[in-house]
This record gives structure tokens, sequence and C-alpha cells, in this order.
């Protein structure tokens, strides 16, 4: 939806995106503590380049992920309570608590556990995100964010958590692999907000808590649970039109066009490249000798 030239100085954008699909995340319990909420990565949108999965989950104990293996993307815990804890076959541990953040570049390959690191329930997001074929193969590395190395911002009834991007002109520190925004927004009653967004980029929107009117004014409102998946222009707007505050990220990232072929925890551009994948952790080699150590 196209907006006037006044409009465009107030919102900072030309052209606003539309809510192109919605989709209710539905609970699913795997056990022993786990519930999910999986938005990315299901039969309705399998897919939003360079978007993977994306898992809204509640663990407490003995639930948790025993060692396992990846290859090819990146791996983005975000913990909103509790506490998550992890360590990989090369010695990296520790925990990240409620407002802090790992982003895992897995590359060429790591093995590691997540387990709860409380009685819980402890609740976070997960979101995978896609490399690009000149990247899947890199050195594995770790960005670890406390809540000091994420920048907020209020305004107006608006406070927004920067993991990657920009928002109200600052930016977070993150170095992404795959150029990636990722915006916490809570909107206090009757609050509303304009944020730009690259307009070759996909995004979408998580509804975590209460409801929002977004896109345009007269809107159905969305409540938690849902992703918004946006279509095309330059900025989202945004109403909290409820008596509750409205807890959402808003994700972007530039689709990296390529084919996608995923087994498991393992994200290749070709099957052989797969069948690579499971011969290497298989064996102990190309990236996951550490295996036998």
């Amino acid at each position: 939806m196209s907006v006037s030239t006044d409009q465009t100085v107030v919102l900072g954008f030309q052209r606003a995106r539309l809510v192109a699909k919605k989709i209710l995340a539905k609970a699913q319990n795997a056990g022993n503590g786990a519930v999910f909420r999986r938005s990315i990565g299901r039969p309705e949108l399998k897919f939003l380049d360079p978007f993977l999965v994306l898992d809204d989950f509640a663990i407490s104990p003995p639930a948790g992920f025993p060692d396992h293996p990846h290859r090819g993307f990146e791996s983005v815990t975000y913990v909103l309570q509790g506490g998550i804890s992890y360590q990989d076959f090369a010695g990296h541990k520790g925990t990240i608590h409620k407002g802090e953040v790992q982003w895992a570049t897995v590359g060429r390959g790591i093995v590691h556990s997540e387990m709860p690191a409380g009685e819980g329930p402890n609740l976070g997001l997960q979101l995978w995100i896609n490399l690009s074929s000149k990247d899947k193969l890199i050195e594995p590395s770790y960005q670890e964010l406390s809540s000091k190395d994420i920048p907020i911002v209020e305004k107006d009834g608006v406070h927004v958590k920067i993991i990657a991007g920009e928002a109200m002109g600052v930016h977070s520190p993150v170095n992404t692999r795959t150029p990636t925004m990722y915006l916490d927004f809570t909107l206090k009653p009757n609050a509303q907000y304009h944020q730009t967004i690259e307009e070759s980029w996909n995004a979408f929107v998580y509804i975590i808590e209460g409801e929002g009117v977004f896109s345009i004014p007269n809107s159905e409102a969305s409540e938690a649970h849902h992703i918004l998946v946006l279509g095309p222009g330059d900025g989202l707007s945004v109403w909290n039109k409820s008596s509750s505050p409205l807890r959402f990220v808003l994700v972007g990232g530039k689709p990296l066009n390529e084919p996608v072929v995923q087994h498991g925890f393992y994200v290749m551009n070709t099957q052989d490249e797969i069948d690579e994948a499971i011969e290497d952790y298989k064996y102990s080699k190309n990236g996951f000798e550490r295996l036998d150590i």
C-alpha cells in the first residue's frame, strides 16, 4: 500500500507492507515437559527465505536437547523466561538467561546440547537462518549477548530491544552472516509505531503477548502465537488498540535465492551435500573431528 508524501515524512517509508499470510502456531506437546509452537518449518510455511525454522518453546526438566549435530546455518536462541544451558564438543559452554541471546553460526559443523537451566518453565524463541553456499562450511562461531549488550530504546509508549539491525536510529552490535533484522517490540495501550524494512528483504511478525493491528489501522487485530508474513514494501505500521501491552518480534532478512535441502539438523544446497554431512558426522571428519576427543 503506497503512502502520500506527507505520510512518508511521518512514517519513514513509502510503501507499507501488508499481511500476506497469517498462521496460528498451535502448541504441540513434545513430552517430558516440552511444548513447542512452530510457525516456520511447518506444512503451511515450510520456508521463508532465508528463515528455516521459528520455534516458540517452553521446556522444563527432564526435557531438553541432548547432544545433536548441526551444519549449514545460524541458530539464534532468545530466552524470554528462565534460562538455557549449552555445551558443545569443543568445550564451549555457558548459560543464557531471560533477555539474553546466543547467535550461533554453526557453519561446517558443531555438536552441542541445549538444556533447561532451571525447573521452569524456561521460555524462548529459536530461529534458524540459512547461510549462503559460500558460508555453509565456515568455521563455527558464537556471539553471546547479555542483557546489557542489547540496545534498548523507549519512546512514546514503544519499547524496543534491538537484537540485530536498527530501530529508532540505534544499531545492534551483532554481526550477521546473512543480513538480518531482529527487533523485540513492546507497545503500551494506545501506542503506535512505524518501522522501516529493507525493501528487498523477506519479513515477518511473531506475536508473543497481547493483540495488535498491523499494516493498516482498520485491519483485524492479530493475537498471540500468530505469525504474520509480510508482503512487499519498505515499512510496517502497528497499533496497540487494546487495554493490555502488545509484545512481538519483527524479523527480516535478505533472501539467498539458493536451493534448500534439509535433513534434520543439516541444511545444505544439494542432496549430495546432505549425504556428505551425514557421513562426516558418522566418521567424525570434516568439521566433526572433535567427536573422537
